[in-house]
């Protein structure tokens, strides 16, 4: 009888290699000598902390940057695109978390601007038209007007835009970096369905997110980078949260969502049926100090109107907000002098003055402690920065360090040093963990934690936090409200809610 030898298929060849890859700026090293790949058909997660490296391995990967040493290879050949463009045009997407559409042009200029298709100078509007549509037809949303304007088009609409945009070239490896942000629930899940779709189609999928639960949720592999290095890759029915987090940080992390106990005290802000220009919409809530109140809701459902109204950046039609005894219409300073303080949403553009120090962002709304007689001392002022680098493990070079040269994670960092430094009684938060990796959240959830508790000898602290990541209200409050089409509900304790009842209540009609 003939003997059969099992023959064991070898392992198909990863689409794109990156083997060996370094890169310093100056004497910072920020990639050292990093291994990364992925298949066709799959979905290969790359995550770690704010300074790791993975902006600049994509960076390399898209032909912003290029490298100091390594190779790499699409389909076997060798890859070293110039620029963002001949990386598209070689087969390689890029998506970021802030689309990089053009707003007053229409869906099909948008999807083949820079590669139009021409004769003799001339572009051929056909053609263009034809190639828009099946780009869209392949990401099944051919609903999509191709001659509108981008922007008519939602949030969730523009991403299938920009995702389009590589298809039509032909593009067969996409990455996809925080893209979940700024989406509603309902867009999160309708972007997983195509990342599914197109894994399914063949093409190759690198996804970076800060959000773990994503990452389990649609990764085939994942791989850790830290300190410009790989520090591990597992498949997904081997990454166990706890060991994710423990390669990204290099340590065990304590329990994520600390919860001491939180003594509630005085009343310090009263809102009673305040209504804005368009949002809030006859919102009433009370916060004491000592408690950590959360607002839950869809984007869009009016949290952050009602955080700017209450910080008097927006105007308040009617009702009253009272913080203390301060009662009526404040403007921002006042409210400074009042004692709240906001972090805002956008901290590129209203939180922090990139073009300044760390030292002027974290000190700059009360200078009255640095010197006498109103005189402001450097020494002093430097001296309080460099405390509150320490104490909130900001990474930086020297508190005079521009702000606009740090990470996302740890330009958050010195947005929230200035609450503490100005020693603030109500922290506005909104959204005080967008785009910051696992271990900062981990840091500034201990703040909060220990702010509501009182920390260092100081008062307990009242806290208002606007999140649309539901586990992170879920662990950080004591007490929750949903806000749905401007109007806030009443709040319940933490225990009585979870996921699920959040989102059926964020997305009810009435």
């Amino acid at each position: 009888m003939a003997e059969h030898a099992i023959m064991q298929q070898p392992e198909e060849a990863p689409r794109l290699q990156m083997r060996g890859i370094q890169k310093s700026f100056g004497a910072t090293r920020a990639l050292i000598g990093v291994d990364f790949d992925v298949h066709a058909r799959e979905v290969h997660a790359l995550v770690g902390e704010n300074g790791a490296g993975k902006s600049t391995l994509m960076k390399i990967l898209s032909g912003a940057h290029q490298p100091d040493a390594g190779n790499m290879a699409l389909n076997g050949q060798p890859y070293l695109p110039r620029n963002p463009l001949d990386a598209r045009k070689q087969g390689l997407g890029m998506i970021y978390q802030e689309l990089t559409l053009a707003l007053h042009l229409s869906v099909e200029e948008n999807i083949l601007l820079g590669v139009e298709p021409r004769v003799m100078g001339f572009v051929k509007r056909a053609e263009m038209r034809q190639r828009s549509v099946a780009a869209l037809q392949q990401l099944q949303h051919a609903e999509i007007d191709p001659s509108i304007k981008v922007h008519d088009l939602s949030v969730g609409e523009r991403q299938l835009v920009e995702i389009a945009r590589f298809l039509a070239v032909g593009c067969q490896v996409l990455v996809f970096d925080e893209p979940t942000s700024s989406l509603s629930h309902r867009d999160i899940e309708r972007l997983f369905e195509i990342i599914r779709r197109l894994k399914s189609q063949g093409m190759s999928i690198i996804y970076i997110s800060h959000f773990l639960e994503e990452v389990e949720q649609i990764a085939d592999r994942i791989t850790v980078l830290r300190d410009g290095a790989v520090a591990g890759t597992l498949k997904r029915n081997q990454a166990d949260r706890a060991e994710v987090v423990r390669l990204m940080v290099g340590r065990e992390v304590d329990a994520l969502y600390p919860h001491g106990q939180h003594q509630r005290g005085e009343l310090i802000l009263d809102i009673r049926n305040a209504s804005g220009e368009v949002k809030p919409n006859d919102a009433s809530l009370q916060l004491h100090r000592g408690e950590v109140l959360g607002i839950c809701g869809l984007v869009g459902a009016g949290r952050t109107e009602l955080l700017r109204a209450i910080f008097g950046l927006d105007a308040v039609r009617s009702g009253d907000i009272k913080v203390g005894v301060y009662s009526g219409a404040s403007s921002p300073v006042q409210r400074w002098q009042q004692g709240v303080g906001m972090l805002s949403e956008n901290r590129k553009e209203e939180g922090l003055a990139l073009n300044l120090t760390i030292t002027d962002n974290m000190t700059m709304t009360n200078l009255q402690d640095f010197g006498p007689s109103r005189l402001v001392l450097p020494k002093n002022q430097s001296a309080a920065a460099s405390k509150w680098i320490d104490h909130l493990d900001i990474r930086c070079s020297s508190p005079d360090q521009k702000v606009g040269d740090l990470s996302g994670g740890n330009q958050q960092k010195v947005a929230l040093a200035r609450l503490l430094q100005h020693d603030v009684d109500v922290l506005l938060l909104d959204e005080p963990t967008k785009g910051v990796d696992v271990a900062a959240k981990a840091r500034i959830y201990q703040m909060i934690d220990q702010l509501a508790q009182g920390d260092n000898g100081r008062a307990s602290k009242a806290i208002l936090i606007v999140s649309s990541y539901l586990p992170e209200l879920l662990g950080v409050c004591d007490r929750i409200a949903v806000m749905a089409d401007g109007r806030l509900g009443e709040s319940r304790p933490v225990e009585e809610w979870d996921e699920h009842s959040l989102m059926l209540t964020a997305t009810a009609k009435e």
